[in-house]
């Protein structure tokens, strides 16, 4: 059974939204940042990374740091740019790239269901920065950036969307990198009643993004529930601001690799070690994997097509049988003596929105050796590997587009 619980969101006024609406805190480094505000005093970057309203040298978990974003938060408030709606509301999120639509509700999800797995999750959290998005809603009181969570197909909720999408948005504006977003709010209540009752009939809700964020909530539900003599359960803080998205409208793009060297080998003696697991093909032009067990490979200003052996695909363990896990256990553990790709600083990862130019770019300039491009991760190897409680080697996944903070607000009482 999973909660889908109307709130009442702090939203921008609709002439507003657009200079609102900002990045997530954790696609932006804090330079970037400060360039993205500079004469946008509304974005909710001043909130979601306040630094860029303090000096430049301060430490990024300094209490002033989570201090100016309650400050900064309230001032939208003060200001009237974001408003309270009078009623609690489920809402609906239309994002679109290029020809592609997905369409999200926005609501509230339960803390005991993260704590339960009835919210399952994918991968392994840092306790750093489970701290800092605790610290994050500790100061704010509020859930500012929502969890983006995915459930599987359900053809009546597709129906109640349709109908609420076939109206007019209160918000429309397409982001400065060309992505659309909309905004509707739902207020049949009879709607709203059968939203609920229909999710409390899909049996699992899973985190696709927002690991911290959603361990943050859930941490910081528990604190306050501890906390208050007169717990209830119903609190707000007993619940925290998600988007779901059926599984089917999803997409999940590429997250490629480069590495910074051979691990001493020269490129003969790597190709022939890579050979005996791998099938190699030179290819004239960039390589974009067509398909599970297939990865492009550029070195030495050459692409090159490498396919896994029919062996490496057919593990029983759901996690081993990815791509990500593959080129690990076979070519960056054994070969290149990356063991641990988390902490090895000889490589990196190169979200696929970036194009494949971009790992051409980093190994032409010498700046790494050799850069793979990956076949993306399903959602259905997703969800396969959260069903089984086990968790996805690093970087397995990048969704775009990426949800917007700032167009709903939800407080924790």
């Amino acid at each position: 059974m999973a909660t889908l619980r109307p709130f009442k969101a702090y939203r921008p006024r609709p002439e507003l939204a657009a200079e609102v609406a900002a990045k997530p805190y954790d696609v932006l480094n804090s330079e970037e940042a400060r360039g993205e505000v500079q004469g946008h005093p509304l974005s909710f970057l001043h909130i979601g990374k306040p630094e860029v309203d303090l000096d430049p040298g301060i430490d990024l978990h300094d209490p002033r740091v989570y201090e100016k974003g309650r400050e900064n938060l309230q001032k939208l408030i003060d200001e009237g740019v974001l408003v309270e709606d009078e009623q609690p509301y489920i809402y609906l999120y239309a994002q679109t790239m290029n020809d592609h639509t997905q369409y999200g509700l926005v609501g509230c999800a339960a803390v005991e269901e993260y704590w339960d797995d009835t919210i399952k999750k994918h991968e392994h959290t840092r306790k750093d920065k489970e701290e800092d998005r605790c610290n994050h809603v500790r100061v704010t009181n509020a859930h500012t950036g929502p969890i983006f969570l995915t459930y599987p197909d359900n053809e009546e909720i597709d129906a109640i969307v349709n109908q609420v999408r076939s109206q007019p948005p209160v918000t429309d504006h397409i982001a400065s990198d060309g992505i659309r977003h909309q905004t509707w709010v739902i207020r049949d209540a009879q709607q709203i009643a059968r939203l609920q009752e229909l999710f409390a009939d899909v049996p699992n809700l899973y985190v696709a993004d927002g690991h911290h964020r959603s361990a943050a909530a859930a941490i910081v539900g528990r604190e306050r529930a501890q906390a208050n003599p007169d717990h209830r359960g119903d609190e707000e803080y007993n619940f925290f601001l998600a988007v779901l998205f059926p599984a089917g409208q999803l997409r999940i793009f590429d997250y490629n690799r480069v590495v910074k060297d051979l691990n001493g080998h020269s490129t003969e003696a790597f190709m022939e070690k890579l050979g005996e697991r791998f099938v190699i093909t030179k290819h004239e032009g960039q390589v974009r994997p067509s398909k599970k067990g297939e990865f492009g490979m550029y070195i030495d200003g050459t692409w090159y097509r490498v396919e896994a052996q029919d062996v490496l695909l057919h593990n029983p363990d759901p996690v081993q049988r990815l791509d990500v896990a593959i080129l690990q256990n076979f070519v960056l553990s054994p070969i290149l003596g990356i063991e641990d790709p988390r902490t090895d600083k000889r490589i990196d990862f190169v979200g696929g929105i970036r194009g494949l130019g971009e790992l051409e770019r980093r190994v032409d300039s010498g700046e790494m050796k050799l850069a793979f491009s990956m076949h993306p991760t399903s959602i259905e190897e997703l969800m396969a590997i959260a069903d089984a409680d086990k968790v996805m080697p690093p970087k397995s996944t990048w969704f775009e587009p990426k949800l917007r903070d700032g167009l709903f607000v939800h407080f924790l009482d």
